[in-house]
């Protein structure tokens, strides 16, 4: 496949550089006012969710050790949280819900620490940390875990119970359900995840399997992410799995999980899950990580959820349709969303789109109808629908997984390459994905690079299709073999997908 093994071109690295010198600013995880507290702020700063994340600190790593017990639902966890404070700091916090803090040290020493609106574990520690040098701060906790709201929006999140374990699922806030955690994608760090569960279920979790121990009638399972990862996609899947270990051609190892009641409705879709990156990697770049492979759990989720390396795919998507185009979305959003990740939460529609917009480039690789021809079949949606009253570059803390957010979001691709063509189109997102791997983006951030690597100024463009609340007056695909099917009807359902034109 092309993989990490594919060498990346001098030309791309010379474009990305200009690129960066010339229109991008990497965001730090900066609260407002640093460098005049010594108190980290309790939000990193998303206007969205003010209370999400925390400032004052950058985390470098996690090393956590989480015991799960499916039959009381009880957590209990060690969390090695290794950070860099951003200023001089006196006191900080972590994001927590609904778990009990036994003791936490910094620093190798003993803190206080109080709780807050039920979000805060606000830490202080024995004595001041020094800005830019790095520090342990372990927090030992358990409980049983809950699920919860998130402000602003219906969303709720967190760990949900199986029949045989649990799935740790959410987006935009998941993390804090389970470890303390900065959690915001700002703020993104290395994993050493270990689980550990009863012996006649596996944990399965991110990045590469690093192994397992075997005590008593106890198992620890070990998983390594190196890779910079934003919180709500670290994962633990726990529970009965079918476990099927590859490799991808260029040596990449592939791990599936797949529950044995979800019987064989996914097995076509996830064996084509190295054909797809290779379709992928042929468009956007090199696959950005060091493992691959999803986990299908029979489990009331209500949607897909990109974890990094290992997607959670619900097994009742696929016995409705069995359709590989969910496994497209979610292995495009390793690229769009996982390596390159939303700076604000307003900017959902460079997840979601991006990952609409792979679909439709499969549906068209595979001759189910063209990206050209499923974009001309959203444009005849009329004027006068809700689909288009929505602002999907400013929806709104509400609505950003609305559908319009995925589907208008891919529209504007397909409005961008049709007026820099399909050449600048492919180095555009090329060049994004190279050039922010590792980071986050901002609109404007793509929008510059755009303008820079097509040279035409694209402002009017980029304004239509998503400041506009309104059906764009040049909303067209082009002319080319029609979609088999007309566009799903967009209804609002949170974070639960449409199922994708066939």
């Amino acid at each position: 496949m092309r993989g990490r093994d594919t060498p990346r071109s001098p030309r791309l690295r010379t474009l990305v550089t200009a690129v960066l010198a010339a229109a991008m600013v990497v965001s730090a995880a900066t609260p407002a006012g640093a460098g005049t507290s010594t108190i980290g702020g309790e939000g990193i700063g998303d206007p969205y969710f003010p209370r999400a994340g925390n400032g004052g600190y950058d985390v470098r790593h996690y090393h956590l050790n989480v015991r799960y017990e499916p039959s009381t639902g009880r957590l209990e966890g060690i969390a090695r949280i290794t950070l860099v404070p951003l200023m001089d700091l006196t006191r900080f916090d972590f994001d927590l819900v609904g778990l009990h803090v036994e003791r936490v040290r910094v620093a190798a020493s003993p803190a206080t620490w109080t709780r807050r609106d039920r979000h805060e574990l606000v830490v202080t520690p024995s004595h001041l940390l020094p800005a830019g040098h790095a520090v342990d701060a372990v927090v030992r906790y358990g409980g049983v875990p809950v699920t919860f709201r998130i402000p602003g929006t219906p969303l709720r999140t967190g760990v949900v119970p199986t029949d045989d374990g649990a799935d740790i699922w959410g987006e935009p806030q998941v993390a804090a359900a389970w470890f303390p955690v900065n959690d915001h994608p700002r703020d993104k760090a290395s994993y050493d995840i270990d689980l550990t569960v009863p012996n006649d279920v596996q944990a399965v979790s991110n990045g590469r399997l690093a192994g397992r121990t075997t005590h008593g009638g106890r198992t620890t399972w070990r998983w390594i992410e190196r890779r910079p990862m934003a919180s709500y996609l670290a994962l633990a899947a726990i529970g009965r799995f079918d476990l099927r270990f590859r490799r991808t051609p260029g040596g990449l190892p592939v791990i599936d999980a797949v529950d044995p009641d979800a019987g064989d409705a996914a097995d076509f879709a996830l064996g084509q899950e190295v054909h797809i990156v290779r379709f992928l990697s042929s468009r956007f770049g090199p696959y950005p990580f060091d493992a691959l492979g999803g986990v299908v759990d029979d489990a009331n989720l209500g949607a897909a959820l990109e974890n990094q390396t290992r997607p959670l795919y619900p097994s009742d998507f696929f016995r409705r349709n069995g359709s590989t185009s969910i496994v497209v979305h979610e292995l495009a959003h390793q690229w769009f969303g996982d390596s390159v990740s939303v700076d604000l939460w307003r900017y959902t529609w460079l997840n979601e789109g991006f990952a609409t917009y792979a679909e439709w480039m499969w549906s068209q690789a595979t001759g189910k109808g063209s990206a050209a021809a499923i974009a001309a079949a959203y444009c005849r949606i009329p004027a006068s629908d809700p689909f288009w009253d929505l602002r999907i570059g400013e929806p709104g803390v509400a609505r950003i997984f609305d559908p319009p957010i995925y589907y208008r979001g891919a529209l504007t691709l397909q409005a961008l390459r049709r007026r820099v063509g399909v050449h600048d189109f492919f180095r555009i997102l090329r060049a994004w994905a190279y050039g922010r791997a590792g980071s986050t983006g901002t609109t404007d951030q793509f929008v510059s690079l755009a303008e820079h690597v097509s040279g035409r100024p694209l402002d009017r463009l980029f304004t239509a299709w998503l400041d506009t609340p309104a059906r764009p007056a040049h909303c067209a695909g082009g002319h080319t073999t029609p979609a088999r099917s007309p566009p799903p009807v967009p209804t609002p359902n949170g974070l639960l997908r449409l199922d994708p034109p066939r």
